[in-house]
């Protein structure tokens, strides 16, 4: 979580966010997710670049849209919110 909202280092929140979208399981993107309930606007801009990156990069990234809708289950209300954010960067292409 402290690189995610690392507050001096911009780049290190995309890359991680970037990393953390790459590997695509449920804890990874719920950490995201976790942190974009605790992130700043710049914060969160930086999130959305590094997932935006990890799925239109070359090797792509996996079906973040169906882990989110598993997250979209969660009992924690921050996670679904979170969840639904990062869904909706996955479905938008400009993203």
């Amino acid at each position: 979580m402290g690189l995610l909202l690392d507050v001096e280092d911009t780049a290190v929140t995309r890359q991680t966010a970037e990393a953390l979208t790459r590997v695509g399981s449920v804890p990874a993107i719920r950490l995201i997710a976790l942190a974009l309930a605790r992130a700043d606007d710049d914060r969160a801009d930086w999130l959305q670049t590094g997932v935006h990156d990890a799925i239109v990069g070359p090797n792509g990234a996996p079906d973040v849209a169906a882990t989110c809708e598993t997250l979209a289950q969660d009992p924690e209300e921050a996670v679904r919110r979170g969840a639904a954010d990062i869904l909706a960067w996955a479905d938008d292409p400009r993203c």
